[in-house]
């Protein structure tokens, strides 16, 4: 039994989860998410995920991505 969490309920997303969530391309997302002080990237072994709400804080802040 897989219990299926809503994506605007989770703490961090997938970049597929992200992308789809902001509108925002999968590329686009990568390449922002490697600049080394990103503040929204968790990193997790070679695996990364979006954390979200500071992922939507750095979204309100940004004029142009």
């Amino acid at each position: 039994m897989k219990n299926d969490v809503p994506v605007w309920e989770k703490a961090n997303l997938t970049l597929e989860e992200a992308a789809a969530y902001s509108n925002i391309g999968i590329n686009r997302l990568r390449e922002i998410s490697n600049e080394q002080n990103c503040p929204f990237v968790l990193w997790v072994g070679s695996k990364r995920l979006i954390k979200r709400k500071p992922f939507e804080s750095f979204l309100e802040k940004s004029y142009s991505i």
